[in-house]
């Protein structure tokens, strides 16, 4: 089979890694791709349903490529979407180092190239959709004020925070907002950790041995749901009862949701998944036409977002919200997995 696959030629190889590929654009404005980097975790399943949905209102069929987490097999994707010649690519770069050159090698075969939740600054490209990271982090240092104060009487204590690989931007934009609004409170002592590529399991070891070494933590704050699922699983094993030590962490995953409304989880500070996804489908258009793209504020799916003009192109950033456990059933948080019934419009 796989040969014969191959005998048909780079169309039918590309369409055979695709995991979906849904030919459903009324207005046959043409193909995109979009290179996700792993399907390992609800952001990225979600982040192709929501594509396919938001480009389908205005007009494009979309085929996603998954990486696995491969850098080399998502450099080799980008070289087979390049001959095809769609009218856009959407990248979730595994590496952002890495596959700079496969940008590089996109537009200069006029194909412009659209940087998805994964910033990649040191080339340019057409359009960067990801959500305001730094502020992210602001607002989880919102949350940690409230939380201590309302905990210890004051804000002082000791937060263990978790960070994901140190070689994605997400996560170290997400620190320094963090640290950076953290600084105010010379009383709270953060302990900091990173998790190489994301895996659950080394975040659930930390939070073991910190357990150990510093008994007296306030808060734990993840920077992904799902670090966050195996650091309760830690204080499950260590005798430890929902709010005993108070759990956050950053993108609004159901299954954050679902902590919250068990009780082991005080805070999760909402990526805005369905507003990253329409903000792609309402520029494509003029993504694909190669026209400016205006600075200034955007209203995304009742989010006030902001388009910036940055050295690697321009930009837009959408902000996140915490979700408590007085908000938590807000059906606009992706984590409540229910879309927007309203469709998008595209910008003019």
């Amino acid at each position: 089979m796989r040969k014969q696959l191959i005998a048909f030629g780079m169309a039918a190889m590309v369409a055979s890694s695709a995991v979906t590929g849904i030919a459903y654009a009324q207005d046959d404005k043409g193909a995109v791709y979009y290179l996700v980097p792993t399907l390992l975790d609800e952001f990225q399943t979600g982040s192709v349903s929501a594509l396919e949905m938001f480009l389908e209102q205005v007009g494009y069929d979309l085929t996603t490529l998954n990486a696995d987490n491969k850098t080399d097999l998502q450099q080799s994707q980008m070289n087979d979407v390049i001959a095809l010649a769609p009218k856009a690519i959407i990248l979730a770069a595994v590496d952002f180092n890495a596959l700079a050159p496969s940008v590089d090698a996109a537009r200069a075969a006029g194909i412009p190239v659209i940087e998805f939740d994964r910033q990649i600054s040191s080339t340019v490209s057409d359009f960067t959709s990801v959500a305001g990271t730094v502020e992210i982090g602001y607002v989880a240092a919102d949350e940690v004020e409230r939380l201590l104060t309302e905990k210890n009487g004051s804000v002082s204590g000791k937060v263990l925070q978790i960070l994901g690989d140190p070689g994605d931007p997400y996560t170290l934009d997400i620190q320094k907002g963090f640290e950076e609004k953290m600084a105010a409170f010379p009383d709270v002592t953060i302990v900091t950790h990173p998790v190489l590529m994301w895996e659950a399991s080394n975040a659930g070891t930390i939070v073991s041995d910190q357990l150990l070494a510093n008994p007296d933590i306030d808060i734990i704050f993840s920077h992904a749901a799902h670090l966050s699922v195996a650091a309760v699983a830690s204080l499950e094993s260590a005798g430890k009862q929902p709010g005993d030590i108070y759990v956050m962490s950053s993108n609004g995953a159901p299954v954050a949701l679902e902590m919250i409304r068990d009780g082991w989880m005080q805070v999760e500070v909402e990526q805005p998944l369905y507003a990253q996804a329409a903000a792609v489908a309402m520029f494509m258009d003029k993504i694909v036409a190669k026209e400016t793209i205006e600075p200034g504020e955007y209203d995304v799916l009742g989010l006030t977002s902001v388009v910036s003009d940055e050295e690697w192109g321009p930009t837009i950033k959408i902000p996140g919200a915490a979700i408590t456990a007085e908000n938590v059933d807000n059906p606009a948080f992706w984590g409540n997995l229910q879309p927007p019934a309203d469709p998008i419009t595209s910008v003019e």
